[in-house]
């Protein structure tokens, strides 16, 4: 039996709204896929749209492919795209979490949260730790020092250059930590370019090759996730398929 989608962190509750291209929609109860997770049925689903493309939605592979960074964030972090704003959220309620800042450059899905108000949502303590800047992923260089950086502003879920691009956002932010979004799917795919498998020594050697301080491969079952995710949504193009 298909059960409902349920999580621990923190979700927003939305509704309707637009802001010029943008388009926030509360859509039927439907079926959606895990990151690495069977498939569940996802209530009233939240999408954020750009003209007929869903560019960001409130179900399993959304929160699975960013819990790892959230559960692990501390200090003052970096995330890189706005959204939904739930992840930015997620991290700022947690108590190891000292500030969170997010930067984003379009000015319509600024105005759309403005107008939306999500972070009034949130408990006193944890909406004080919240700061949004108008800016460029790849340009901005923070004031303060940053303990994580997360990135998460790409439409799909692979992409080529995604690891460059990180590197790009590092080389700015001198971050303690990194962790971004479909990173599992870039070491599977690195790996298997590099005729590694995706275990503990494999994952190693592959993050060595990024030179980014990724955060998530210390997790004991870190090898069980990237394969889990590389198997669901890496056939054809990316991976062989078995």
């Amino acid at each position: 039996m298909v059960g409902f989608f349920t999580t621990d962190l923190f979700l927003p509750r939305y509704r309707d709204m637009a802001s010029g291209d943008w388009q926030l929609r509360i859509g039927r109860n439907g079926l959606a896929q895990g990151y690495w997770s069977p498939a569940v049925i996802v209530a009233e689903l939240p999408m954020l749209m750009r003209g007929k493309e869903t560019w960001m939605s409130v179900t399993p592979l959304e929160v699975e492919s960013a819990e790892i960074g959230i559960r692990l964030a501390r200090g003052h972090v970096l995330v890189m795209g706005l959204g939904m704003g739930w992840a930015a959220m997620a991290t700022a309620i947690r108590e190891e979490v000292t500030a969170v800042t997010v930067v984003e450059h379009d000015p319509d899905v600024l105005a759309l949260h403005r107008e939306l108000d999500l972070f009034a949502q949130l408990p006193d303590e944890a909406r004080a730790k919240l700061r949004i800047v108008e800016g460029d992923a790849y340009r901005y260089a923070p004031e303060a020092p940053i303990d994580l950086l997360m990135p998460d502003i790409w439409l799909p879920l692979i992409n080529d250059g995604r690891v460059e691009e990180v590197r790009t956002m590092q080389a700015n932010a001198h971050a303690r930590a990194v962790y971004f979004w479909g990173q599992e799917l870039e070491i599977a795919r690195h790996a298997k370019a590099s005729g590694r498998d995706p275990d503990k020594a494999g994952i190693t050697a592959t993050i060595a090759d990024f030179g980014l301080p990724l955060i998530g491969p210390e997790l004991p079952n870190y090898p069980a996730l990237v394969a889990a995710a590389a198997q669901r949504w890496m056939r054809g193009r990316w991976l062989t398929a078995s």
